[in-house]
């Protein structure tokens, strides 16, 4: 940490006027949020903090390979810092220790990644996973105790992941019966889709009583098995990132619940870490606990909370927050229930 932030600092602290690059390398385009919000906000916020200041941007579609280079060519580029959303948190630990060695502080921005990171910014998604067990468990009520649920998870390929399943885990372990369960490399809808029928024709279409789907990807995967395979009424699914198609199928009482994770909340602390150590700032008063990685302890991080979101809570976070408007969610074909949701006349 002292070595990232003395060999940012090395070359005088940066003002406004003088500006400097922020480098932003985000992992995937599967899911929308990335080029939807988080690119925007974090782009929008340093300017403000910075008006002189730039982002460099790439995605990396997914591919650590391409990620890797990424880094490469933004060490290149001189970048006085770097938000990284790692495709993989092992695999990037090179890239890491390269960026540090040219004095490039690294923030591990959403999930964490090995290597000598200056700081961590992201949610608290053990929480996220309890809040979906628990969703699904009020979901179904008495059915519960003699009920069988499906598990959907997201690939167990970092931390964020990992965590995202041991916090379902803790709710649901105990109280349901996991019938069948599933990692689901690059999370996958397709292969999420293809894993529902299997878990159907293994157990049987009546005997699923709710679906675990760690995010609103997997949700919709899952959805289109179940809806395909004719079932109806539809289980509870749940989801996570209240994507605008999952709002709809909540709305639509397809998908019973999503997580919603204030995206600007989180962009917002990054940009703000990103500003302040390019300055070669201190940034203990930004931050508000540490994390720990195989490869670095004490790691300055801000740990934000994720909001569950019901039908009945539609109105007072996505909408309230800005992120959708109720004519984005309400289109003419939910009209009917839009109007069962209360979100219009």
């Amino acid at each position: 940490m002292a070595t990232a932030l003395a060999g940012c600092g090395s070359g005088g602290s940066a003002s406004d006027e003088d500006g400097f690059k922020v480098g932003l390398l985000l992992s995937q385009n599967v899911q929308t949020r990335w080029e939807k919000f988080d690119k925007p906000l974090i782009e929008k916020k340093v300017t403000e903090l910075c008006a002189d200041c730039t982002v460099e941007y790439a995605n990396a579609e997914g591919d650590v390979a391409t990620q890797q280079q990424q880094v490469e060519t933004l060490i290149n580029k001189d970048v006085k810092v770097l938000l990284l959303s790692a495709v993989n948190f092992r695999s990037l630990r090179f890239s890491v220790e390269r960026a540090h060695d040219a004095g490039v502080p690294v923030i591990a921005y959403d999930g964490l990644v090995e290597g000598p990171i200056s700081a961590h910014v992201s949610f608290d998604n053990e929480r996220v996973g309890r809040l979906q067990g628990e969703a699904l468990l009020r979901a179904l009520g008495d059915r519960a105790a003699d009920g069988q649920i499906v598990m959907m998870n997201g690939p167990q390929t970092s931390p964020t992941n990992v965590a995202f399943k041991k916090g379902a885990l803790s709710a649901l372990q105990g109280k349901v019966r996991i019938g069948k369960s599933y990692d689901t490399p690059g999370w996958s809808q397709e292969t999420a889709h293809t894993n529902m029928d299997s878990a159907l024709a293994a157990l049987g279409a009546d005997s699923v009583d709710g679906v675990y789907a760690a995010n609103d990807g997997l949700a919709a995967g899952v959805i289109s098995a179940l809806k395909s395979a004719g079932i109806d009424p539809l289980p509870p699914v749940t989801g996570q990132d209240a994507d605008l198609a999952a709002v709809r199928r909540i709305v639509l009482g397809e998908q019973y619940m999503s997580v919603y994770k204030p995206f600007k909340a989180e962009a917002d602390a990054a940009a703000r870490i990103a500003v302040a150590l390019g300055r070669g700032e201190d940034i203990d008063d930004l931050t508000d606990t540490t994390v720990d990685t195989a490869t670095t302890k004490d790691i300055p991080a801000v740990r934000l909370d994720p909001v569950p979101v019901t039908v009945d809570d539609i109105r007072s976070t996505v909408v309230k927050d800005g992120v959708y408007t109720i004519d984005q969610i309400c289109t003419p074909e939910l009209a009917a229930a839009c109007r069962r949701a209360g979100l219009t006349g």
